[in-house]
């Protein structure tokens, strides 16, 4: 198809739409450009130079090729769901964005995995496959709009990980568009430990850095026979907190054990799914087992008995179905829910020993309180994975700075908890910085080292995942030096 309505003298762009097919699947107007200047972390905007829609492999191979030969920045964009600035083009980048890429192409029950193109809706993976008694267990609360290549980029957690693991765990193949245009393949059709370099634990997780994903090949799961859902209420944090220990010393992996804090709490009663929780409850545990029905009731009687050794104020288990996604569909619209509580907010994403977080949770309050800003928590209990939120107003000055501080606080109190500053959302750029705060030099610059292998112009998503130069740089020329003399 001839490009006949460009509106533009940039020969890129030009060249960029004929390889996508015509006017149609591009844009570079600025009012087009204007939804594509963040992702879900909007502190920071950015224009791109345009934003191109390709229909298959061949299409990005191509205008990758074409991008590293003309050495135009570029970087991969899928639903821009991403918590930490990963899809936002600080360097005036040519997006490829893979939301036309949207096919479940096979599903193999025999075998237990499914193929998808990246731009496929993680949700609709398991919709598409629930009849046949099947599901696919990653389950970020942006599940209904998030896709799965965002979701290997970023290996993406979800409440029921505890159980079943985060995405690189499900994850059997990858076809990735390398930053030259070629084409590759890795992972070895399912086969456990195939020889040679874990390629694919590389690229999941890596953050758009070092390969575009066009392909992937996941892990589907039987739907467990049962499950059952408990609902506890407590009157302080502490509580809580140690009634999430004690499930699991009491020998018990729940599918899933999530935790909201009174802040939260109003949060998500406000918004789209309130299910009427007692108004002053310091916190709640969601807690969900599954498995064989033989042995369930047993494991949810235990759990009720270790909350109310807990001082629990009330406790039950969900009297059917429909109150089970009742709670369920309360705490999934927990990030978006601070919205009907205050004007802005910021998601962090800390990681941290389960048995500290009464005293993590503790440090947390004293930043909300020394900061003057209210910090709600909503998080992933069992695995200490918490999510402060910081709640703040743009529209008043030094506010954003001051969210930014405390959400670096709070990520400094995880590391120095002996966790870390992401679980599930990455680094992007908002977290960058902090990668000092579990990193030496000499660490960072190994990893840098593995990103240039892949990404050597450094075209590809560049400026995100790690420190900005510094005392790296300075590192990185003594390593050299030492290895010539």
């Amino acid at each position: 198809m001839a490009v006949n309505k460009i509106e533009t003298k940039d020969k890129h762009i030009i060249n960029l739409a004929n390889i996508v097919g015509g006017s149609s699947s591009i844009l570079y107007h600025k009012e087009d450009l204007l939804a594509y200047d963040c992702d879900g972390f909007t502190v920071h905007r950015h224009l791109p130079k345009t934003v191109v829609f390709p229909k298959n492999t061949e299409e990005v191979s191509r205008l990758v090729k074409y991008c590293s030969d003309h050495q135009l920045p570029f970087l991969a964009r899928g639903a821009g769901t991403g918590l930490s600035g990963g899809a936002i083009p600080i360097n005036n980048e040519v997006i490829i964005s893979l939301v036309r890429m949207k096919k479940l192409v096979s599903v193999d029950l025999e075998n237990r995995r499914a193929v998808v193109e990246p731009g496929f809706i993680n949700l609709k993976l398991t919709n598409s496959i629930s009849d046949k008694g099947y599901y696919y267990a990653p389950d970020p609360s942006s599940q209904y709009c998030c896709t799965i290549g965002g979701n290997v980029a970023e290996n993406a957690g979800g409440a029921h990980c505890l159980k079943y693991g985060v995405t690189t765990n499900h994850i059997l193949g990858l076809e990735v568009v390398m930053p030259n245009g070629d084409i590759i393949e890795v992972g070895e059709n399912g086969i456990p430990d195939a020889p040679g370099y874990d390629l694919l634990g590389l690229l999941t997780g890596s953050e758009g850095t070092l390969g575009i994903v066009t392909k992937i090949t996941v892990r589907i799961l039987k739907n467990p026979e049962s499950k059952k859902t408990v609902l506890a209420y407590f009157d302080n944090v502490t509580d809580g907190s140690q009634a999430v220990s004690d499930i699991i010393s009491a020998g018990i992996v729940p599918a899933a054990l999530e935790m909201m804090d009174k802040t939260a709490i109003e949060g998500v009663e406000a918004a789209a799914f309130p299910v009427g929780h007692p108004k002053g409850i310091a916190a709640l545990l969601l807690i969900e087992v599954d498995g064989i029905s033989a042995g369930i009731d047993e494991q949810i009687n235990l759990i009720l008995e270790v909350c109310k050794n807990r001082n629990v104020r009330e406790v039950r288990a969900a009297k059917d179905e429909q109150e089970r996604e009742r709670w369920w569909a309360n705490r999934k619209t927990g990030f978006g829910a601070m919205g009907a509580i205050s004007p802005d907010y910021l998601v962090q994403d800390g990681v941290i020993p389960r048995s500290k977080l009464p005293e993590v949770l503790n440090r947390i309050d004293e930043i909300s309180q020394e900061s003057g800003l209210r910090i709600a928590n909503i998080f992933h209990a069992g695995d200490g994975n918490l999510h402060p939120l910081v709640l703040f107003d743009a529209r008043i000055p030094g506010e954003t700075e001051k969210a930014i501080v405390a959400g670096s606080a709070c990520l400094q109190v995880c590391a120095d908890a002996g966790g870390t500053i992401t679980g599930e959302h990455g680094v992007g750029i908002e977290k960058k910085e902090e990668m000092r705060f579990v990193f030496k030099d000499e660490e960072i610059i190994a990893q840098t080292n593995i990103r240039e292998v892949f990404n050597p112009d450094n075209l590809l998503n560049a400026g995100k995942l790690f420190p900005t130069p510094g005392r790296c740089a300075e590192v990185k020329k003594e390593m050299k030096e030492a290895v010539l003399f």
